[in-house]
């Protein structure tokens, strides 16, 4: 495993647990140790939800996401391999995380899950669902990257987000996460600024790489039913261009635009956004 990473979750930031209504998971996959947020227990009637954060995004950052679907599911947010609690890994390609997924769905017991995931969960979702090691119901793709081999390069560049990294690193606040996310609730931009620390270089650098070395439309035709992809309708990353080709390679899936959102569709339009994830996971359990 290469050289753990400098990473820091400060006080305050442990602190914001306190107001979570989530219990604590850990699971082992191979020789990484991987936190959760389980906004539920086992045998609670209710199917489980894996959600897949994004690049920077630990998992006490979707906390709002995943308060407003527990009447219809049992989210489980991960923090994905790099970031928040869990281990550094000594890789971070799709195949990777995937096996994370995997290690989540068969260490946690989960039957028959939904999956979903925003930006680069997104990705992690459809790679696992397509390689079919873990019975899934459906999944939900919001907002995955488009970037890859012969493609436009992802829009956020990766010295912005190293950038961003230090000033956490140094301690920022929310005042400053603003200046680059100026939509976003006042208590999302306050997480941001306290927990983006927690997320490791190597992890940020070789996901970014991977967004233009791993291309989504490899995996995406081969997605299995049911499958339904939200995205901003004024989103970077997927663009006019990029819908029409996910229409085209893979017909029948469901393709629904979030009004007045940008890539980062839960932050710059949640209610719009979460009505349609809703709508999604409702579809996906009928």
């Amino acid at each position: 495993m290469s050289r753990p990473s400098h990473r820091v979750i400060s006080q305050p930031a442990l602190a914001d647990l306190a107001d979570v209504p989530a219990t604590g998971r850990w699971i082992r996959s191979g020789a990484l140790r991987l936190h959760a947020l389980d906004y539920g227990a086992p045998g609670d009637g209710r199917v489980p939800l894996l959600l897949l954060p994004g690049i920077t995004s630990p998992a006490v950052t979707m906390d709002f996401v995943a308060r407003r679907l527990t009447d219809l599911v049992r989210p489980i947010v991960p923090d994905i391999r790099g970031r928040g609690f869990s281990d550094d890994g000594d890789a971070y390609d799709l195949e990777s995380y995937a096996e994370d997924t995997e290690a989540w769905i068969d260490g946690l017991a989960l039957d028959r899950p939904l999956l979903a995931g925003h930006s680069m969960g997104a990705r992690i979702a459809a790679v696992t669902a397509v390689r079919a090691k873990a019975a899934l119901r459906g999944t939900v793709l919001v907002d995955p990257p488009m970037s890859g081999p012969g493609r436009d390069p992802y829009p956020t560049t990766l010295p912005a987000f190293l950038g961003q990294l230090e000033q956490a690193r140094r301690g920022t606040d929310a005042d400053e996460v603003a200046r680059s996310w100026p939509r976003w609730p006042r208590r999302e931009q306050e997480l941001r600024a306290r927990w983006l620390s927690s997320c490791g270089e190597a992890a940020l650098t070789q996901t970014h790489q991977g967004f233009e070395s791993e291309d989504f439309f490899d995996w995406w035709p081969s997605v299995p039913d049911p499958t339904e992809m939200l995205y901003g309708a004024d989103s970077p990353v997927v663009t006019e261009a990029g819908v029409r080709e996910a229409a085209r390679t893979r017909p029948g899936a469901r393709l629904t635009p979030v009004p007045d959102a940008g890539h980062m569709l839960f932050w710059d339009s949640p209610d719009a956004a979460l009505d349609a994830f809703r709508d999604a996971l409702r579809a996906l359990l009928d």
